[in-house]
């Protein structure tokens, strides 16, 4: 595992690890987001057996115990594995996540009560506003949740365009193609009604960029990319349904 840390935005710092030997030849990234303001934000944790790199990468930019906020998608091993040792050397920290999550999982598992924020919720962190976005099963788990950083417009995206590889801190290139092969590989989307509509609400936002957990952050026509990625899940569900649903469903 190799850790890199790179400035993706103004003051807002992508930190990832790439494990080679999962998904050879070109192995997988998991990437936390570090949000710069006068309440310093991380949008995800990554896996406990991360967090000593993690750690290393945070404090080149700033000492660790500044850290106020703490928030990631869904509840998940690689999204949150770390949240209590963050804890543990943060002492100002707090979780900050939506109502389901902090009801089913955070209010239990955490070392301290999450602050919990509603859908549509602003937290501003100094410098930053950082928008919370309630985005259930999408893409996967009833809990999960994206945030918008207003000031960058930028969409830290959680698992939304997963792939495969470690590709560069930002590009331009297309992350639909490759977000779709790995979806056919992993199969990691709760498809239902309301996955592609919950995916073009976050397009409705006119991000700039979109920061990938797993994958190159995005500079280009944001809008668009969200827009094929819900098309592609309309036409897998609609090739899951019977031929006769949608008739049935409007009568």
């Amino acid at each position: 595992m190799t850790i890199s840390i790179d400035e993706i935005g103004d003051r807002n710092y992508r930190i990832s690890a790439h494990v080679a030997d999962m998904c050879p030849p070109d192995g997988f990234t998991y990437n936390a987001f570090l949000i710069d303001g006068d309440e310093p934000m991380l949008f995800h944790t990554g896996l406990r057996k991360m967090f000593s790199g993690i750690r290393e990468a945070v404090e080149k930019v700033m000492p660790v115990e500044r850290l106020r906020w703490i928030s990631f998608g869904h509840y998940e091993a690689d999204e949150c594995g770390s949240m209590n040792e963050w804890l543990a050397v943060a002492p100002h920290a707090e979780v900050a996540h939506g109502q389901i999550g902090s009801m089913v999982s955070l209010a239990d598992m955490a070392y301290r009560p999450p602050r919990v924020l509603s859908d549509g919720e602003v937290l501003d962190i100094g410098g930053k506003r950082i928008r919370y976005i309630d985005t259930h099963h999408v893409p996967h788990g009833w809990d999960a949740g994206v945030i918008f950083e207003e000031n960058s417009r930028t969409l830290f995206c959680g698992d939304l365009f997963t792939q495969i590889g470690n590709g560069k801190a930002v590009t331009g290139k297309d992350i639909v193609t490759p977000a779709i092969a790995a979806e056919k590989m992993f199969g990691f989307t709760s498809l239902g009604p309301s996955t592609a509509p919950n995916i073009r609400k976050l397009a409705a936002l006119a991000p700039k960029k979109l920061a990938l957990m797993h994958g190159s952050t995005f500079e280009g026509d944001c809008a668009g990319a969200l827009g094929d990625l819900a098309g592609f899940y309309d036409d897998q569900l609609r090739a899951a349904l019977p031929a006769d649903f949608m008739e049935q469903t409007a009568a």
